[in-house]
């Protein structure tokens, strides 16, 4: 399993895999491909059916362009074997091909093709289920934050408080931002008015109007193109961000120990990345907003006191209870439903939290039970319902 600098990435919106992704890929062909007279770039599969919507091209372009001039040839119906996220990228000169390079963005912003597959990336953990570990906190008197500590290294820290910068920043720019968000849905940014609501409220009102507020804020920002942290990836990048920021401010928390609670989501979000997926196009939006609400559970679990049992079921029952979401984005866009989704995931995952905590963390099924069927459940859903906008609420949506 690889290390969380590899779950928790900086970049911009609107999508890990639609953008983040492909730019990357547009950037290492363009180091090893560069003495061109153009390019010629095709999308494959869920890429080409949303990747308009999702800035795809921009994002390829914003690379290339500079360099030769670039054609982008769209493909939705073809689905590559590797991954419905399929990209071919070509160099031409004289008319011809001189260089091609088959690369598939798997979420998250990660890229991998049927050589990375074989050659297994860089493991740092050990042990890769939650069960494993669970069994070693106990039996070491420590927690999960220290598991990640003892393979990571100190080093480790200094990323998370970076990482945690640039959340806290996104929150803030997104709640003194107003307007309407680019893609012609002409969905208005909410989360300022969220905030201003939430101070005329009091108690359990005011806390649930806030962290509202704050998950929509990193979602409305991510979904304008703006800079986020993949949480598991930049579709559900609101969740973490707004939990963690709600009980920091609420509760006075010390920064380590927030730091210490990412620590513990990004466990949890590896798990489900190195033994299901973290991509939309291949299991849906379970495993993107569900992991991000089982990630958000387990750090506020943590935060609260919770011992390694009762942590491990707030993450189960965060990602349980998503199992079978559907990815069917109107347009394309990471906006409808995407944004309410992630605002009602961040306070679920406080739910999960409190439920857990209420019992002594003793439970039927598994974290990696829950996530085992979430890689079943999602390659049962037919293409329609996986990011490519032909089916559910994008198939259904009247723009009148």
């Amino acid at each position: 399993m690889e290390s969380l600098r590899q779950l928790y990435k900086i970049g911009n919106g609107p999508s890990s895999s639609h953008t983040m992704g492909p730019k990357r890929a547009a950037e290492q062909f363009a180091e090893r491909c560069h003495n061109v007279d153009a390019y010629r770039v095709t999308l494959y599969g869920s890429l080409a059916a949303t990747g308009k919507g999702h800035l795809t091209d921009v994002a390829i372009c914003s690379v290339l362009q500079p360099v030769a001039p670039t054609e982008i040839v769209w493909k939705p119906d073809v689905v590559l074997p590797f991954h419905p996220n399929g990209m071919l990228f070509e160099g031409l000169k004289g008319g011809e091909v001189i260089d091609s390079w088959t690369i598939f963005s798997i979420g998250g912003g990660a890229l991998a093709n049927e050589n990375t597959r074989q050659e297994k990336p860089e493991s740092i953990y050990p042990l890769t289920t939650i069960s494993e570990i669970k069994e070693w906190c106990y039996r070491e008197g420590k927690t999960f934050w220290e598991y990640v500590n003892d393979c990571e290294g100190p080093e480790i820290w200094d990323f998370l408080d970076q990482i945690w910068t640039v959340m806290c920043e996104t929150i803030q720019r997104g709640l003194n931002n107003d307007g309407v968000l680019p893609g012609g849905l002409k969905v208005a940014r909410k989360a300022s008015t969220y905030y201003v609501k939430s101070k005329s409220y009091s108690g359990s009102l005011a806390s649930r109007a806030r962290i509202y507020a704050y998950a929509l804020a990193t979602s409305e920002e991510n979904a304008s193109g703006g800079t986020v942290v993949t949480a598991p990836t930049c579709g559900s990048s609101g969740v973490v961000p707004a939990v963690l920021y709600h009980l920091a401010t609420s509760r006075d928390f010390l920064r380590i120990r927030i730091l210490r609670a990412l620590a513990t989501a990004g466990l949890f979000g590896n798990i489900a990345k190195a033994n299901s997926s973290i991509s939309g196009a291949e299991v849906g939006c379970q495993g993107e907003v569900g992991v991000a609400c089982a990630m958000a559970a387990a750090a506020a679990c943590q935060l609260f006191g919770g011992t390694p049992s009762q942590i491990e079921y707030a993450a189960e029952m965060g990602l349980e209870h998503h199992l079978g979401l559907t990815c069917d984005p109107v347009c394309g866009l990471v906006q409808v439903p995407c944004i309410e989704r992630n605002a009602i995931a961040a306070a679920r995952a406080l739910d999960a939290n409190i439920y857990a905590t209420l019992s002594d963390g003793a439970h039927l099924v598994s974290y990696d039970k829950v996530v085992a069927v979430m890689a079943e459940t999602g390659h049962d859903l037919p293409s329609l319902y996986r990011e490519t906008s032909e089916g559910g609420l994008a198939r259904n949506y009247d723009r009148k």
